[in-house]
């Protein structure tokens, strides 16, 4: 098991471990930094019926201690349904993340996916694909396992029952 990371004042330390079962993957065997690879199974995203993003060229971004997050490739996303917001986040690996809304005839979704579009060194492979907050879209799809979203609201991981935790995102994780 990896060395956990030293905790921050105002946090707790992780919760024990959960060991992986047959076929699952703990996130605590994560790398840090990040590691991007591509994703064998068919992933999906959906918004009032309609399938916003579906791909079989996808890429996960693996992180210790949080849920893969899923990357589409822009030609595998219905960016005719999505706008440019002014949101923006800095992720110490990947460098800085634009965002996108989503507008269907009943909702708006504010900063619904972001996406990299002049990453840093060893994560050029995300350059413009989009990634989804799976709590802020209806179904999110891992082959066929649906996905829920990483705890908290900063994160976007997606949680399937191949992996185990815990996650970091839960209250007092901020250190891990």
């Amino acid at each position: 098991m990896p060395k956990l990371p030293d905790v921050r004042a105002g946090s707790q330390p992780p919760p024990a471990r959960i060991p992986p079962g047959p076929g699952q993957e703990s996130v605590w065997d994560y790398p840090r930094p990040p590691r991007v690879e591509a994703v064998p199974e068919r992933l999906r995203v959906l918004v009032d019926g309609v399938t916003l993003a579906e791909t079989t060229r996808g890429l996960r971004v693996l992180e210790t201690a949080g849920p893969p997050v899923y990357y589409f490739p822009p030609e595998d996303v219905r960016l005719d349904l999505l706008a440019p917001s002014q949101h923006g986040t800095v992720c110490e690996w990947k460098g800085t993340a634009s965002y996108w809304s989503i507008k269907t005839q009943d909702r708006t979704i504010d900063n619904v996916a972001w996406a990299y579009p002049s990453p840093l060194p060893g994560y050029e492979a995300i350059r413009d694909h989009l990634a989804f907050y799976a709590g802020r879209v209806d179904e999110a799809w891992v082959g066929d396992k649906k996905a829920s979203p990483q705890p908290g609201r900063f994160y976007g991981g997606w949680v399937t029952s191949k992996i185990v935790g815990p996650f970091k995102g839960v209250s007092g994780s901020a250190g891990w």
